[in-house]
């Protein structure tokens, strides 16, 4: 299905949000409910030097505007970086997180990270919240490595929710673990919760996950040409109530790995869409309450209460 199509039928379906969603679209739930982020009197910016410069002493970060070509810049602990509007965020940028914890990065556009870098890239960090960002770059063209991932988690960060999150038009997703080598490290992190995201023309790692425990559920997967959930090197992962179509290994537990993962799924809808389970996992049930919204109305509820332009 063509990228025009597929927003043509998200716009249709969008309009049954009311009557089946009960999720709230404001609410921290899942791995990552212990963050906070930061505190105090917002800093507005709409350059990068006051970007900046307003990173650099942490609390509440609201960025005006999309601004161009910062780079990658460091997001110190107990930082909320949010935008102010739809249209705020980043582009020709990214933000890294890197031993740091408690942050939340919130209703931001952010695109074309520089060559060989993600847009967020969080490392040996615990208690993130990612919510109603918009994640993109070029679509499945040209270089696979010229940009890296949309969303990386690596080197045993630990405690995060993704939620209410667009990723769209790229190559490589969404990763968790840093490689099939990192065990010694990852091992027994990296608990990450995904609800309430759509994965549309994006190639593979949605989520990628090594060694950590992935929950993601009511979720929408829209024509992804090679993998979706994809889990190996022992992880964990509890897949329930999300939609996919036109997602090839829509869950696999064996691709590209030196150990098979483990997947638990229920109560998905796949259409035109294959999966791969060759080893059942033990994660039936999540230390956390969360709604579930069903999978035959997930894409349109992302669509209508996910991005940018929905918190404030």
């Amino acid at each position: 299905m063509a990228r025009k199509s597929v927003l043509v039928l998200l716009a249709a379906v969008s309009a049954a949000y009311a009557q089946c969603s009960n999720a709230q679209v404001d609410e921290l739930v899942g791995y990552g409910a212990d963050t906070t982020g930061g505190s105090g009197q917002p800093v507005v910016v709409s350059d990068c030097g006051a970007l900046g410069d307003a990173l650099s002493s942490g609390g509440v970060v609201h960025i005006d505007g999309i601004i161009n070509g910062c780079g990658i810049l460091r997001v110190p602990s107990d930082t909320t970086v949010q935008g102010v509007d739809a249209g705020s965020g980043l582009t020709g940028g990214g933000f890294r997180l890197y031993n740091v914890d408690n942050v939340i990065l919130r209703n931001l556009q952010l695109s074309q990270a520089p060559e060989g870098g993600d847009l967020i890239d969080i490392e040996t960090s615990t208690n993130v919240w990612v919510d109603h960002c918009d994640l993109f770059n070029d679509g499945i063209v040209g270089d696979k490595d010229h940009y890296d991932g949309l969303l990386d988690i690596k080197r045993a960060s630990d405690w995060i929710t993704v939620s209410w999150t667009k990723f769209h038009d790229h190559w490589k997703g969404t990763l968790i673990g840093h490689s099939g080598s990192n065990g010694g490290q990852d091992a027994g992190t990296m608990h990450v919760t995904y609800h309430h995201n759509s994965f549309i023309n994006v190639n593979s790692r949605l989520p990628s996950i090594r060694f950590g425990t992935g929950h993601i559920y009511s979720s929408c997967y829209l024509n992804n040409p090679t993998s979706g959930i994809n889990t190996r090197e022992n992880a964990q992962v509890l897949v329930e109530s999300n939609y996919f179509e036109n997602t090839r290994r829509a869950i696999v537990t064996d691709l590209d790995a030196n150990d098979q993962g483990y997947a638990v799924e229920r109560d998905n809808i796949f259409v035109d869409s294959d999966i791969d389970i060759t080893q059942v996992g033990s994660l039936n049930d999540v230390p956390y309450s969360y709604t579930v919204d069903p999978a035959d109305c997930v894409c349109g509820a992302i669509e209508a209460n996910g991005g940018t332009g929905v918190v404030a």
